[in-house]
Parts: structure tokens; C-alpha cells; sequence
């Protein structure tokens, strides 16, 4: 029996000894379609009727446009969803294979692997589990992600952070490989969705990197008349006197002033304005394991604002 460990986001299966091995010969995929094992492949062409080709050197693979994305047939997804497939690793089990043709035809299903995913995951997840994911897409509202055999997932932008940002591609960026911590399972949909936040890290494990009287690159997220907030990591901000010329999103020296756990608060001065980074920093993550329960943000000794995930089921 097939568990979640099997459904992985697409572009992971390539490394597996075992799909490698199967892509070698007629006989490994047939001994593939036989236990129903998913592999992966680059298609390398879409027809005009929206058919993707694979070519196995031995063998010629076609996935029919019915069999290349869940919810395609039922118009619930758009006709992209396969063209956007050429030249990128896509998942597939073996249905059937031709070998009166020449070279022989390997027929091809994404969306029985993506079926098989959707079952397991929907019956095994639960709130507070910890799965792999790849970044599809970016939105203004949130990030999509790919949590097994392509299945999209999305984790709304006002969890991808504690702090505040303008669109998630100041956090993560398309094809990047990341953790994310299921926030509700809903059945009738079908729909897994997805928080971000809770694995990089309480206030005090944030604070802990950095000490007053240091001077660290920083980036300013947002301007008030009080001040700037400026995002010293992606959980942890602090508060800079405003400075003419800067906007959200500009990188900046800071001078740490004073790190107060009891109000929550780091006190910054602005040194200077640094280069432009064309890619966010890769996520520091807090959490090794595969679940949690819960996660408090605020140090115990804050009397301030409260934050905290309860994972219930």
C-alpha cells in the first residue's frame, strides 16, 4: 500500500534509483506498470490536440490531454495546465504499452498518479503535519505549490511570514523547494491548504541570532509616520527612525540599538542603503520534525500582542 511518502512534488522523482532504472528499457516499464509505480519524465513536445509526448529513446510515450491534469476533462482546470508541462519533469504511471508499433508506444496518466495522490494525502494529513512542497506559482494573494504528482496547493501570503511583505516573491520564488505545515484538510473540495510561518522560528529563536550593538543587513517592509519597520528575518522586524528616499523593499544596513524581549521590540538606526538582491534568501527553518501541535510567537515574558497556531483536527 502506497503511503504520503510516496507522493512527492514533481522534479523529485527523477533522482529515485528505482524510476531511473525503469526508464531504461521496455521491460522496466512494463515491470513498472505492473506495480503501479509512478514515474517522471521531461515532456518534450505538446500536438495540436494537446497530447504530450515523451521520447525514451526506445520508446515512444503519449499522455492523452484527458490524462494530463486532474479536473482538465471536467473544464475545472485550463488548457496551460499542459502546455505549461513541455520541458519540465512531469509524473506518470504506465497504462498501457504498443509494441506493434515502431518504436513502441508507452501510454501514459498523470492524472491516475495525481488521483492516488489526492486520495492519500486527503485521508492521511492532518493539521500540523509537515510535508516537502515546490513553488509553482506566484499570486499577489499567496504562493501555489506543488505537494505531490503536481497537486496545487496554496499558502495565502499572510502565512508565509510573520512579517508583513507586498507579494510573496519577496519570500520565495517559482521552483524553489520548501517545508509547509498543513492548516486544514477539506474533503468535499479536495483541497489541502497550507501555512508557512510557523517553521521559521519564535520571536526569541529569531532574536537569539542577532545581539545589540551589531550592525546586519536588513530590509525595509514597511513605512509609517512613527517609523520603518525593517525585516531583519522573515519572523523578526524591527523599528528604524524614517529616512527620506526609502520604500518597502529596499535592502539596508542597521545598527541594532537595543533587543527588549519584554515588549517584543528591537530598536534599529539606518547605516546605509545596500544593493538589490535578485533572489529571496533561501527559508531558515526551526522545525526538523513532521509535525507540531502548536506554535506561540511571543516570548513568555511579553505582555503585548499574542500570537499563535493551534493545529487542531
Amino acid at each position: 500500500m502506497m503511503k504520503n511518502d510516496d507522493f512527492l512534488p514533481e522534479g523529485s522523482y527523477g533522482a529515485l534509483p528505482s524510476v531511473r532504472q525503469a526508464l531504461r528499457s521496455l521491460e522496466g516499464l512494463r515491470r513498472a506498470q505492473d506495480e503501479g509505480r509512478i514515474l517522471e519524465s521531461c515532456a518534450v513536445r505538446c500536438t495540436a490536440l494537446h497530447d504530450l509526448l515523451f521520447d525514451f529513446d526506445f520508446a515512444r510515450g503519449v499522455m492523452p490531454r484527458a490524462c494530463c491534469a486532474l479536473g482538465l476533462a471536467e473544464g475545472q482546470v485550463r488548457e496551460i495546465a499542459v502546455l505549461s508541462r513541455v520541458g519540465k519533469p512531469t509524473c506518470f504511471v504506465v497504462t498501457d504499452i504498443d509494441e506493434q508499433t515502431d518504436p513502441p508506444t508507452v501510454w501514459l496518466s498523470r492524472t491516475v498518479a495525481q488521483r492516488r495522490a489526492q486520495e492519500e494525502l486527503l485521508t492521511s494529513l492532518v493539521p500540523g503535519d509537515i510535508i516537502p512542497a515546490t513553488v509553482t506559482h506566484l499570486e499577489p494573494f499567496g504562493a501555489f505549490v506543488d505537494i505531490g504528482c503536481g497537486l496545487p496547493s496554496l499558502i495565502g501570503i499572510e502565512n508565509l511570514s510573520v512579517s508583513r511583505i507586498y507579494h510573496p516573491s519577496d519570500r520565495l520564488s517559482v521552483g524553489q523547494r520548501i517545508r509547509a505545515v498543513v492548516q486544514s484538510v477539506d474533503t468535499a473540495s479536495g483541497r489541502i491548504f497550507l501555512t508557512h510561518r510557523e517553521l521559521l522560528g519564535t520571536w526569541e529563536e529569531n532574536a537569539a541570532l542577532f545581539s545589540a550593538g551589531e550592525t546586519v543587513r536588513g530590509i525595509v517592509r514597511s513605512v509609517e509616520p512613527y517609523g520603518m519597520f525593517i525585516e531583519l528575518a522573515p519572523n523578526l522586524s524591527g523599528l528604524a527612525e524614517n529616512r527620506e528616499g526609502l520604500t518597502p523593499g529596499t535592502p539596508v544596513s542597521v545598527y541594532i540599538k537595543s533587543i527588549l524581549p519584554q515588549r517584543m521590540k528591537i530598536k534599529l538606526s539606518i547605516i546605509d542603503v545596500l544593493p538589490r538582491e535578485t533572489k529571496p534568501a533561501p527559508p531558515r527553518y526551526f522545525v526538523s520534525g513532521r509535525h507540531i501541535d502548536r506554535w506561540v510567537y511571543t516570548p513568555p515574558c511579553c505582555d503585548r500582542k499574542y500570537i499563535a497556531t493551534e493545529f487542531t483536527v
